[in-house]
């Protein structure tokens, strides 16, 4: 029995006992506690319940490829390229670079695990399978590089239509692709997911964006340890119980086609007032670092390509347009 097949039957939140496992399998119940350790060493958090068996802490939904696609309105099926559910990748934006030129418009790629998942300024991006959603999107576009400014903050706001579609509140954007949870005070409390825009083709058109979107669903304590930073899941806002895995996988895909259908009639300009209504860093104290040195200045909103404004001491506007500078509120 491997991992994914193990995980499967899991899946449910009730205890099976190992010997069980073991039988059904035709393995040695030493054969099912390695399985046990491998899932364990990605993340998942396998109880043990002596005599009852192995169990989850709660139930979860294994991704799946039908349930997503009958979960989708016709229209937004008609406009995939195709829909892919895998158990493991090293990263789905790394599987659609593979397909290349062979990869059909709004193809979709979601994985239940990612050896070498991936974040902005390629940080790692914990993958641990069952938990939580990682997907990329191949979208072609007639326009070249300059005409896709500001489009991976769109993508933090299709991700915030995604949520609000699913019934879930409290979250907001940080430029200029993390989605963070908010506490009830309005201030960050801690990431919730991110999003990583990689191009390729021709400056002057066509070219085409690989998406990737990683959204926490569900983090242990463990994983949010592992982190580095604050993290956040929809588990959290949802009052415990995030909705169903493959629900939040129909829903964003349906806001992207929609979304990325919009961006490319409107560009940013058609997001800016979403993004307005959603910006943690307006009016906020900020402290800036980078390639232009530090500095300190408040969040004047983004101007319509998607570039960070920030209001300097002598009132001045300056605009940030490098992804490379590091933002935090004060």
């Amino acid at each position: 029995m491997q991992p994914p097949q193990l995980l499967a039957l899991l899946a449910p939140g009730k205890p099976l006992p190992g010997a069980g496992l073991a039988a059904q399998a035709g393995v040695t119940r030493a054969a099912i506690w390695k399985q046990i350790e491998v899932l364990r060493a990605r993340g998942v958090p396998i109880e043990a319940r002596g005599a009852a068996g192995y169990r989850l802490p709660w139930p979860l939904q294994m991704l799946d490829a039908t349930r997503i696609r009958a979960a989708l309105p016709a229209q937004t099926l008609c406009a995939l390229g195709t829909l892919e559910v895998h158990w493991e990748l090293d990263s789905t934006s790394s599987e659609l670079q593979r397909r290349g030129a062979a990869a059909r418009d709004f193809t979709i790629v979601l994985a239940e695990t990612q050896t070498a998942g991936r974040g902005r300024r390629g940080r790692p991006w914990l993958s641990p399978p069952g938990l939580n959603l990682y997907l990329s999107c191949l979208k072609r576009f007639e326009q070249g590089f300059a005409a896709l400014s500001g489009l991976s903050l769109a993508l933090g706001v299709i991700v915030l239509r995604t949520l609000d579609n699913l019934g879930i509140a409290g979250a907001g954007l940080k430029w200029p692709n993390d989605v963070l949870a908010v506490a009830a005070d309005g201030r960050p409390a801690g990431k919730l997911g991110g999003i990583l825009v990689e191009l390729s083709g021709e400056y002057q058109g066509p070219c085409a964006a690989i998406i990737g979107i990683g959204l926490n669903l569900r983090l242990t304590p463990a994983l949010r340890a592992q982190t580095g930073q604050p993290a956040c899941d929809l588990a959290t806002l949802a009052g415990g119980a995030p909705p169903d895995r493959n629900r939040v996988a129909a829903a964003l895909i349906e806001a992207l086609v929609e979304g990325l259908r919009q961006f490319e009639r409107d560009g940013f300009v058609g997001f800016v007032d979403d993004y307005a209504r959603h910006d943690l860093l307006r009016d906020q104290p900020l402290q800036l670092s980078g390639v232009l040195g530090a500095f300190e200045a408040i969040g004047a909103g983004v101007d319509g390509r998607g570039a960070l404004q920030v209001r300097m001491a002598d009132g001045s506007v300056r605009q940030i347009d490098s992804a490379d500078v590091t933002v935090r509120r004060t």
